[in-house]
């Protein structure tokens, strides 16, 4: 096995005994980005003079006896947190030139413990997207198959995991920005509860909808990442006041007598058969390791998405307010005058999804309809959120579809934006709720793409969550297929 295939806690191991060197993975793995890169198209940037003295520094670490499970590990990042000094874009025109003075939280968190940073993955703009279409820097494409979407919007941090051009990576997810991508591309990955991982230098699309996630090879590298990003920060105002509990210690602690909830507003006709049919064996196989289920209703499920698409677009067009040429990014230099700059430049610097949901927003945030659309759809959020309070007095767990297909093609959906809306029907209300929820691979098409199985957790429920999603994993083999490329 080459060294660019082997999981944190593989590679760890490999560390620890000083069978490798941190300088010996980071080259495997950017000769690696070197091999598949022009395939895949998952970074924005990439930082190989930084990597290797991070890899440098991380042996040094390691000799002296000051090692940690993320010590010389090669990790790449969403291009959504700011990395003080290395250009941030969130794949857009207008932060093309951005390079941030300050570290995000959970950027300095993996620093202090020597992580390699081997640069900053491809994503749809501002996160707005479910596809990676969006990009101003291009397309990037799903590992499995080069002419299907990896997903969407942490597409770059999805299909960077699948092609192993890193060995594990972060994501955010605002409406299963993390979810769908990792269930696309074969990969875990995980959307904390709201407010367990720190937001401070993400940059923002949906304040009240926004939680930062790590992408991986399995589940343990899922809680071994979880462990070291989340817990309180003071620059956070919605940052929780909780205790870390080391995600790793419970994974074994299988799921016997763990009471499963089946959603019936999930299990509807237009769902795949392919993906219905890996749901169920999912099903079969929870069963078999002593878990019970029991049909439950989430009555608000149809709601969903038109509730969020009123939300996050409102807050989008407050967030994005401030991009207005003068203080950093693009700025038109053949403007006439201060209105004429603020005007031009968010015209060229902005893309098409994202001036669309901008418009959105503000029409739903304006005099006349605030009551109508943007307080409306608050209360039905809160309705949302009741139904899943309801269901975890009966339940555990939740099991759900990650999306109702496997990825589609390239372009195939890109005219038709609601279509591309309704592809997140399945994860969009465990954002609404600020609950946790994960995807782990489950099956696979006809056409040899991934499918995803979604478990959601009760609020701060992330253990239980991680020890149902590994005792999955431990009785199956689709973590174990490699995408081709």
């Amino acid at each position: 096995m080459q060294l660019y295939e082997l999981t944190i806690h593989e590679l760890h191991a490999k560390l620890k005994t000083g069978e490798v060197s941190s300088v010996e993975a980071t080259r495997s793995i950017l000769d690696r980005i070197d091999a598949v890169e022009d395939k895949v198209h998952a970074f924005i940037t990439i930082t190989p003079e930084e990597a290797m003295q991070n890899a440098a520094a991380a042996d040094k670490r390691i000799a002296a006896g000051e090692m940690d499970i993320l010590t010389g590990i090669p990790v790449a990042l969403k291009d959504i947190f700011l990395t003080s000094g290395i250009r941030t874009t969130s794949a857009s025109r207008i932060l093309g030139n951005f390079i941030p003075p300050y570290d995000a939280t959970v950027v300095a968190k993996l620093r202090e413990r020597g992580i390699v940073l081997i640069g900053k993955l491809n994503q749809d703009e501002f996160a707005m997207g479910s596809s990676t279409e969006s990009s101003y820097f291009g397309v990037t494409r799903n590992p499995w198959n080069a002419d299907h979407i990896p997903g969407g919007s942490s597409g770059g941090s999805a299909a960077c995991i699948a092609a192993r051009q890193a060995t594990t990576t972060l994501g955010t997810d605002t409406g299963g920005s993390i979810r769908q991508p990792a269930a696309h591309c074969g990969c875990v990955g995980l959307k904390p509860t709201y407010g367990r991982v720190s937001r401070y230098g993400v940059i923002a699309y949906a304040s009240s909808l926004d939680q930062v996630g790590p992408i991986t090879r399995d589940v343990t590298d899922c809680a071994i990442m979880l462990g070291a990003i989340a817990g309180h920060d003071p620059k956070d105002s919605t940052s929780v006041e909780l205790p870390v509990p080391d995600y790793t210690q419970t994974l074994a602690n299988g799921v016997k007598g763990l009471r499963i909830g089946l959603p019936r507003e999930y299990f509807i006709e237009g769902l795949d058969p392919e993906v219905k049919k890996a749901m169920d064996e999912a099903i079969a196989t929870y069963k078999g390791l002593g878990a019970e289920f029991v049909e439950i209703s989430l009555p608000h499920t149809d709601y969903a998405v038109a509730t969020y698409y009123l939300i996050a677009t409102a807050e989008a067009s407050s967030n994005l307010a401030r991009y207005d040429g003068v203080r950093f990014g693009y700025r038109n230099s053949d403007a006439k005058g201060l209105l004429d700059m603020y005007m031009l430049s968010r015209d060229e610097g902005f893309g098409a999804e994202v001036k669309r949901r901008i418009m959105i927003g503000t029409y739903a945030l304006s005099s006349g309809y605030y009551d109508a659309y943007y307080l409306k759809a608050q209360k039905v959020r809160t309705l949302i959120m009741e139904d899943f309070t309801r269901a975890f007095g009966k339940v555990d767990l939740i099991l759900t579809p990650v999306t109702p297909t496997p990825a589609f093609r390239i372009g195939e959906k890109t005219s038709d934006p609601l279509q591309m809306y309704l592809s997140d029907i399945f994860t969009i209300p465990v954002n609404l709720a600020g609950t946790c929820g994960m995807s782990i691979p489950a099956g696979f098409s006809s056409e040899g793409l991934p499918i995803g199985l979604q478990l959601i957790g009760s609020p701060f429920g992330e253990e239980t969550l991680l020890r149902a999603a590994y005792a999955f994993e431990q009785n199956t083999l689709w973590h174990k297929r490699k995408a081709k490329i």
